[in-house]
This record gives C-alpha cells, sequence and structure tokens, in this order.
C-alpha cells in the first residue's frame, strides 16, 4: 500500500503543469449596463425623476421614448443622442396603448418600461372631492397597470422579453397626513407589482422603487433649495436623495445584473427617516 501511495504521488508529480491549465479561450462578456440597440419608454420623463433616468438610459446607449402631457422645451438628450416624444395621457387607455405602439414603430421593439408618471398635492381627506381621488388613483395606479399591460403584450413575443421598473413612493408604507388618497395608490402599485411579476414571468420582469423625499424643482419649492435643515436632519443620509440615485436603480433593475430579480421592492431612500420620539429626545 505504501509503494503505491508512492507510485500516485511520483506520478502526479510527474505531470506536465500545462496539462493540469484547462484550455479555455477567452471570453469577453458585454457591459451588464450596455442598453445599446435597446428601446426604453419612461412615462413622465420629460421633467424631474423621469427626466434624469431618461438621461441615464441614453447614456448607457439606449433609444429612449419620453411622454407628457405637453411638449416641454427641453427633452433628455445625452452627447448627440436626444430622446424621442409622444405627448400622452396615460391615464387614457388609448393613449397608453398608442405610446407603446409607437415606440415599437420607431425602435422595432421595446425592452424597458419606467413607469414614473405620478404624483399628488396634499388634500384634506376629510374635505377631499370623489373626482380628485379618482384622478389621484387613475394616474399613480391604474395608469402604469394600462401602459404596462401594452408593454407586456410586446414583450411576451420577443425572445428576450423585458422589464418593467414601477416607481413608488415610501408613502406606500409610512403615509403622512394629506397623503390618503396618493399613500393608497402607491401601496396598490406596489401590490400590483408584485402580482404581475408572478403572472408575466419568466419573460418580463417587474419590480417596484420605493423612493423617498428626492431632491427636484417642485420639492425646492416646499423644503428649500439644499432640501431644507429641518428635513434633512430627520434623514441618516444626511441629504434628501437627487434623482440620479432613482436612475442608477432603474438601470440596475432593467440590466442583465438583475436578470433573477422579479417581484422586488427596492428602496432607494437612505434608511427612511428617523422615528419622531428618536428625534424628540436627540435634539
Amino acid at each position: 500500500m505504501l509503494g503505491l501511495a508512492y507510485s500516485l504521488i511520483t506520478t502526479e508529480r510527474r505531470v506536465s503543469p500545462a496539462l493540469l491549465t484547462p484550455k479555455v479561450s477567452p471570453v469577453t462578456h458585454p457591459h451588464p449596463l450596455d442598453f445599446s440597440g435597446r428601446a426604453v419608454v419612461v412615462t413622465g420623463g420629460t421633467k424631474g425623476i423621469g427626466f434624469v433616468v431618461a438621461e441615464a438610459f441614453l447614456a448607457a446607449g439606449a433609444n429612449v421614448l419620453v411622454c407628457g402631457r405637453s411638449a416641454p422645451d427641453t427633452l433628455p438628450a445625452h452627447g448627440d443622442r436626444t430622446a424621442a416624444f409622444r405627448a400622452t395621457d396615460v391615464r387614457d387607455h388609448a393613449d397608453a396603448a398608442g405610446l407603446i405602439d409607437d415606440a415599437v414603430a420607431r425602435f422595432g421593439r421595446l425592452d424597458v418600461l419606467v413607469n414614473n408618471a405620478g404624483g399628488s398635492p396634499d388634500a384634506d381627506a376629510a374635505t377631499v372631492s370623489p373626482r380628485f381621488v379618482e384622478k389621484i388613483v387613475a394616474l399613480n395606479l391604474l395608469a402604469p397597470f394600462t401602459v404596462a399591460q401594452a408593454a407586456n403584450a410586446v414583450m411576451q413575443q420577443q425572445s428576450d422579453g423585458g422589464a418593467v421598473v414601477n416607481i413608488g413612493s415610501v408613502s406606500a408604507h409610512d403615509p403622512q397626513p394629506g397623503t390618503a388618497a396618493y399613500s393608497a395608490a402607491k401601496a396598490g402599485l406596489l401590490v400590483l407589482t408584485k402580482a404581475l411579476a408572478l403572472e408575466w414571468a419568466p419573460k418580463v420582469r417587474i419590480n417596484h422603487i420605493t423612493t423617498g423625499l428626492i431632491r427636484t424643482e417642485s420639492a425646492a419649492s416646499v423644503y428649500g433649495e439644499d432640501g431644507g435643515a429641518a428635513v434633512t436632519r430627520t434623514l441618516p443620509m444626511g441629504r434628501m436623495a437627487v434623482p440620479s440615485d432613482i436612475a442608477d436603480a432603474c438601470l440596475f433593475l432593467a440590466s442583465a445584473q438583475a436578470s433573477y430579480v422579479n417581484g422586488a421592492d427596492l428602496a432607494v431612500h437612505g434608511g427612511g427617516e428617523y422615528p419622531a420620539r428618536y428625534l424628540a429626545t436627540h435634539s
């Protein structure tokens, strides 16, 4: 037995190191955030978060179509490439379907839908009109559903499917006074994301981003240009988010790096906010 073991050891030592090295040709992989040749639709992409999201996809090489109620003075652009625009009311079923048809007619395919259009002014739940509630729910819940339906019909026919990213809000988890209709609609969007992820996989992945306070032009009018010291004191990161924080998350969720991420709720809110009791005792 000792001689056999010695023989095996010495035999192994005689093997050329070259024979132990696997002959594998080098493989180059495309950058996972390279969207060259891909087609992207961003609703509400003419201002605020949506504008920056559209710019990020353009920078990554994608062809981008944005929509809004009316044409903006400036469209998202990167270098010599500019996003296409279609005037669209995403609350209207036929108009929303037309948006997706337009993208396919322009680009020949649709790879990514970012449901960004949304929002609401504060309103007193005790006195707000039924019409106001209907409009807020239509914009923040029903419209994303309608646009996603049209996008899914296209993506299911493509060999590599597609991805949908729904832009939500921390209000879905932690509503504030004056946001009853908005918070309910955003909570519905979160559950809708999870439900559609079950139904439309594996061809189409659908994910959700929970956003917190974001420093946009509209936010500046409320909190001040610097985000407001009183507000940022409540945030663990010491600052409000900027639109590029959300854009980066959209790129990830739509990319091959997230190929097994489906039905997820990605929190991009810097850790949320400190509890009021903590702030009261640590001022």
